[in-house]
């Protein structure tokens, strides 16, 4: 029978069983002392590689080839390869780096998600839950307040209102019941929230601490997840409202108290995230931009990719001139596919803060969202077509819409199927868009700015959030070839505009203001129309003709 080892017994090597191992072989998965290194190097049965203690496991060994070790990473396929991976030609023209660099870049991502539950997700569901306890107080105390008030009055009155009293004591016990219910499930929503935020800070602390390469490159952040912050319920009771005493209508002159009113406001809580702390500390742009995966599309030619949506950092939303509208991942898979209900060609596509798609369909006058299995039409037009569309911080969509004899067009913002804000003239009452055939993007800055990409008018169009126009961007003229096209538009997490330049293969990237910083021209562009960033500023790019994705980093 074998010796049990206990987690507290020293370590030894396994080929001598004497002394302390100071080194690993990578490949045989066994300890060694320095001794028994070139004993073990003897052994051509297999390859073998040998490191520090404190070095194994940072190479996993190959999927396809049994018996190497990963040395590389390919960035478009992203997984790790060895060179033997390398040298079938399976990854030919894939850029790929050094795996230490992979993991100090995923170790980054993990210290970065760290940072921003702990300094920032995990208190502010503190907060909320804070807040809801002492809604409860208050509700309590109010709740009293109101049976006081109602005692009170109730005493000018003599047998005949007794009953009239009791019924409303009793609607307010219901009231409160019914607010105490709701409260109580957000409580319990928000408390299995911060455990799952815990839980989740703990696994990074472990994977922080690991050199498990496939551990950490199979971690998926739920940042962005736990970013989308409940309702913030507001408790409303009620005034109790007495009036003038008349026995034959005692219940209507004694007052009432109205339905139960709860108003739920789906941004009230707001967070500062480590993307909006690092806008103020102006990140750089990289020197050279690049292209880190290219995603071959199904459009064909005649179809034309046009459109795309991030709803992860995994996966991206496409459309174009056919009535498909295709979820691809960044290893180009097929993952889900939507036609439109109309049989239309969709206009725009968006995805909401809850991972739903949107999209318009100009010939139906309508806009769409896809929940769960279903296609719900929640806006109908008349004498307007929808165009293109986004989604805002506060969780509205803004619609570009042009008039059906296009001679007019307009920003229309709607929160469910309400019309809340329409944008279509500045204070001279002149129109703010040029009227016409193309379509124009749109896209909410994080300062609140709504900027189109006006193609019509050659021109970016930004207005601050009320609708009064900041700023005009037509291009810096010198450095244009042809005339200054802009078409997809987007903006990222430093308040910086991105708009793609369709006559001149390239993207102009602007800070808030307006103001020109670079292109982006070195990516062999070839026709880029619509474009979107991920939560970690990675710029999509989709081309007119060649139907690709391109992912291109621009940051440090």
């Amino acid at each position: 029978m074998g010796t049990r080892r206990s987690a507290q017994d020293v370590l030894q090597c396994q080929i001598c069983e004497t002394h302390v191992p100071l080194m690993h072989c990578d490949i045989c998965h066994i300890h060694l002392c320095v001794t028994c290194v070139g004993e073990h190097l003897l052994d051509e049965s297999s390859e073998h590689k040998v490191v520090s203690m404190k070095k194994r496991g940072l190479n996993p060994t190959c999927s396809k080839h049994f018996t190497k070790l990963c040395e590389l990473h390919c960035e478009q396929c992203d997984i790790p390869i060895c060179l033997e991976c390398v040298s079938s030609g399976e990854h030919l023209g894939h850029k790929s780096v050094q795996i230490l660099k992979i993991l100090e870049t995923k170790k980054t991502v993990l210290q970065r998600d760290l940072q921003e539950l702990e300094k920032f997700i995990y208190p502010k569901y503190q907060d909320i839950a804070s807040n809801i306890l002492a809604q409860k107080v208050d509700l309590n105390k109010n709740a009293l307040k109101l049976t006081t008030d109602i005692s009170r009055y109730g005493e000018d009155f003599h047998r005949e209102i007794d009953i009239a009293i009791k019924i409303l004591k009793s609607d307010v016990d219901e009231i409160e019941s019914k607010h105490l219910v709701i409260l109580n499930k957000q409580e319990n929503e928000i408390k299995i929230s911060i455990s799952e935020i815990a839980q989740s800070i703990a696994n990074l602390m472990k994977l922080l601490d690991s050199n498990d390469v496939s551990l950490v490159s199979a971690y998926k952040s739920r940042n962005a997840e736990f970013k989308r912050l409940p309702p913030k319920l507001i408790v409303t009771l009620p005034k109790f409202t007495p009036q003038k005493i008349n026995k034959e209508q005692i219940y209507q002159q004694f007052g009432s108290l109205p339905a139960l009113s709860i108003k739920i406001e789906e941004h009230g809580y707001t967070m500062d995230s480590l993307g909006a702390m690092s806008s103020t500390q102006d990140r750089p742009l990289i020197d050279e931009p690049r292209i880190i995966t290219e995603i071959n599309t199904e459009f064909k030619i005649f179809h034309m990719l046009g459109n795309v949506s991030c709803p992860s950092d995994d996966e991206v939303w496409t459309c174009g001139k056919d009535r498909i509208m295709r979820l691809y991942n960044l290893k180009g898979k097929l993952v889900n596919s939507i036609r439109s209900t109309s049989g239309n060609i969709p206009g725009d596509i968006t995805v909401t803060q809850k991972g739903e798609l949107v999209y318009t369909d100009y010939h139906d006058r309508t806009v769409n969202i896809k929940k769960n299995a279903q296609i719900e039409t929640f806006v109908n037009l008349r004498g307007w077509r929808p165009r293109c569309v986004c989604c805002a911080s506060s969780g509205d969509l803004l619609v570009i819409m042009v008039s059906d004899d296009k001679e007019q067009e307009k920003v229309v913002r709607y929160s469910g199927s309400t019309e809340k804000q329409v944008i279509q003239f500045d204070e001279k009452g002149q129109p703010l868009y040029s009227a016409g055939c193309c379509p124009k993007y749109i896209s909410e800055n994080k300062n609140l700015d709504i900027c189109v990409a006006d193609s019509t008018a050659h021109a970016v169009v930004v207005v601050n959030q009320v609708g009064k126009l900041r700023f005009t961007y037509t291009c810096p003229p010198s450095t244009t070839m042809k005339q200054f096209r802009p078409i997809g538009i987007t903006t990222d997490s430093q308040s910086r505009i991105l708009t793609a330049d369709l006559n001149n293969n390239r993207i102009h990237i602007l800070d808030k203001d307006g103001q020109f910083l670079r292109y982006i021209d070195n990516c062999h562009l070839h026709d880029p129309w619509g474009l979107c960033v991920d939560t970690r500023d990675n710029l999509y790019v989709t081309e007119l003709k060649t139907a690709k994705v391109k992912k291109i980093q621009y940051y440090k």
